[in-house]
């Protein structure tokens, strides 16, 4: 009963996975991405205008030496916004990970005790008591605005989601037939839960992972935006989109490449989701 508990590693379960993404849902949640992300890679390659360079061009429109115009220091918008995705994303990739792997630990010592499950749960809980910005301006406050600061807000948020999903997997799974046949067996608590438990529930992950990369590209714009971010003058999406607001009347064009990409960021992670979800429920 116990080589069949590996469901992961099985062509069926593969298989939904990729069914979900065959769908529209998932193709344009990875065309969206795609590009974003392609454009953010092949930035050094796509421009060399540096993105930090000033010039008299200030709030310039667009032409052929400048795509996307110029901001209100005569910054190239198409180089600042080339750049700012692959800041963003360098970011975003990094946090989300780092909350996956916390948050998973965080389920794995819930699963030993029944005092570990509700000391995990109140942390749980504490972290969820916090929005993504509040928690930013805490951080903020304490270490100043910065890259590590956007990293470990992410990596804060994204703790509950995951842990909560993995948690509620063992909770189902280890109470099932296969579960139960292992430990009349003899084997371990230990190894029951990480050879057969385990491997069974993380099939929700794969569906957070893209809800907390959709997460990850919020909180990152809106702290940037808020000035909580990466310091100036490196640019990111959010802090584009900061400069941009007070021209809005005058000159909505400096909004609108990196209000594009945001949205397609997130937009992408979120249909990608979704796919993900529909798939795995098949």
């Amino acid at each position: 009963m116990t080589t069949a508990t590996l469901p992961l590693k099985s062509p069926r379960v593969r298989g939904r996975y990729l069914s979900g993404l065959l769908t529209w849902r998932g193709l344009t949640g990875l065309a969206l991405v795609g590009v974003v992300a392609l454009a953010g890679l092949l930035a050094p390659l796509l421009t060399d205008t540096d993105p930090n360079a000033q010039s008299a061009l200030a709030l310039a429109g667009p032409s052929a030496e400048h795509p996307f115009g110029t901001d209100d220091l005569g910054r190239d918008l198409y180089s600042r916004v080339l750049h700012g995705i692959g800041t963003d994303l360098t970011l975003i990739l990094t946090a989300v990970p780092i909350g996956a792997l916390l948050g998973c630990s965080a389920a794995l010592l819930a699963a030993t005790s029944r005092w570990a499950d509700l000391a995990v749960q109140r942390a749980f809980d504490l972290l969820l008591a916090f929005p993504g910005l509040i928690l930013g301006l805490a951080v903020t406050a304490v270490l100043g605005p910065g890259r590590w600061p956007v990293v470990i807000v992410i990596a804060l948020a994204e703790i509950p989601g995951f842990g909560r999903q993995l948690r509620a997997g063992i909770l189902v799974q280890r109470e099932r037939e296969y579960a139960l046949a292992a430990r009349i067996g003899g084997a371990s608590r230990a190894r029951v839960l990480l050879r057969h438990v385990v491997p069974n529930a993380v099939d929700p992950l794969i569906v957070q992972t893209a809800v907390a990369l959709s997460i990850g590209v919020f909180i990152e714009g809106a702290m940037s935006f808020l000035g909580l971010g990466v310091r100036p003058p490196d640019p990111t999406l959010g802090s584009i989109l900061s400069q941009s607001v007070a021209y809005l009347t005058t000159d909505p064009a400096f909004a609108a490449a990196p209000l594009t990409a945001t949205t397609a960021l997130v937009l992408g992670f979120t249909l990608i989701a979704e796919a993900l979800n529909r798939g795995i429920r098949r």
